[in-house]
C-alpha cells in the first residue's frame, strides 16, 4: 500500500480569503506575490499551507527576482516542490519574460514614488530583513527589470555601488529606482539610507544612468527620499 500524505489546503480559509476566489473576484493585480504563487503552486506541505510554502521561498530567495534566478535543480530540492512543480514555476516566470519582450507597451509605467510603492509592496512589506531592490527602467520609465541586489541591515559600506547599477548597464537602461525596506514598519530614512543614495547619484552620474528615486517601504507606507531631497542635493 502507497504511503498516504495528508497536505493542509485552503479550504479551511474563508472564500474571500483564497487565493483563487481572489482572483475571480478582485483580479490578479489585487492578489500579493505569495498568492499568486500559491495558485500556481496548488498545494503545501505536510506541516503548512501552500501560502506558507509560496511566503517561504519567496523570503529565502529573496522575492521574485531570487526564485526567477534559481536554477532548477535549487527549486527542485527545496521541501513541497519537486521536479513538477519547479518546472511548472519556470514556465511561468518564462511566459512573463516573453510577455515583456513581446510587447513593451504593457510594461508598468512609474511617474511617482506611489507608482512604485504599488509595483512593489505586494512582497517588500512583508520581509522579516531588509531588502535592497533595483528596478531598471527604459527611456519611458518603464519597468524593465527588477533585481535583488542586497539582503541584511543597509550599510553603505557593505552595499556595493556597482551591483547597483550592473544589469543596467548591461541591459543600457537610461535610469533606476532603488528601493528597500524597513522591516520595523516605520519608513523614516536611516543616515545609513542617505549615505547609501548620495554614492548611488553620484555613481549614476558618471555612468549616465539616472538615479530618480530612492523609496523605503514600510508598513502601509512609504518614503520617497527624492521627495525629501535626502541623497539627491549638490554635492
Amino acid at each position: 500500500m502507497n504511503a498516504v500524505e495528508y497536505r493542509p489546503v485552503l479550504k479551511a480559509l474563508p472564500p474571500e480569503a483564497r487565493p483563487r476566489e481572489r482572483l475571480q473576484h478582485f483580479g490578479a493585480s489585487a492578489l500579493s506575490d505569495a498568492e499568486l504563487l500559491a495558485i500556481i503552486l496548488r498545494t503545501g506541505t505536510a506541516g503548512g499551507s501552500v501560502l506558507d510554502l509560496a511566503q517561504r521561498l519567496l523570503a529565502r530567495y529573496g522575492g521574485l527576482g531570487g526564485i526567477h534566478r534559481a536554477s532548477l535543480v535549487e527549486l527542485c530540492h527545496e521541501r513541497g516542490l519537486g521536479p513538477a512543480k519547479a518546472v511548472e514555476l519556470k514556465a511561468a516566470f518564462e511566459l512573463g519574460r516573453r510577455l515583456l519582450s513581446m510587447a513593451p507597451e504593457e510594461r508598468p509605467q512609474v511617474r511617482s514614488p506611489a507608482d512604485v510603492y504599488h509595483l512593489v509592496r505586494g512582497d517588500m512589506a512583508m520581509f522579516e530583513q531588509e531588502h535592497l531592490r533595483v528596478l531598471l527602467l527604459n527611456t519611458r520609465y518603464q519597468v524593465v527589470g527588477t533585481v535583488d541586489v542586497y539582503k541584511g541591515s543597509l550599510n553603505s559600506a557593505a552595499v556595493r555601488v556597482g551591483e547597483l547599477f550592473r544589469d543596467a548597464v548591461r541591459q543600457n537602461c537610461a535610469a533606476i529606482i532603488i528601493v528597500h525596506n524597513h522591516p520595523s514598519g516605520d519608513p523614516t530614512p536611516s543616515a545609513e539610507d542617505v549615505a547609501v543614495t548620495r554614492q548611488a547619484v553620484e555613481a549614476g552620474r558618471l555612468l549616465n544612468i539616472d538615479v530618480l528615486d530612492h523609496i523605503i517601504i514600510g508598513q502601509q507606507r512609504y518614503v520617497s527620499l527624492k521627495e525629501r531631497g535626502l541623497g539627491f542635493g549638490p554635492t
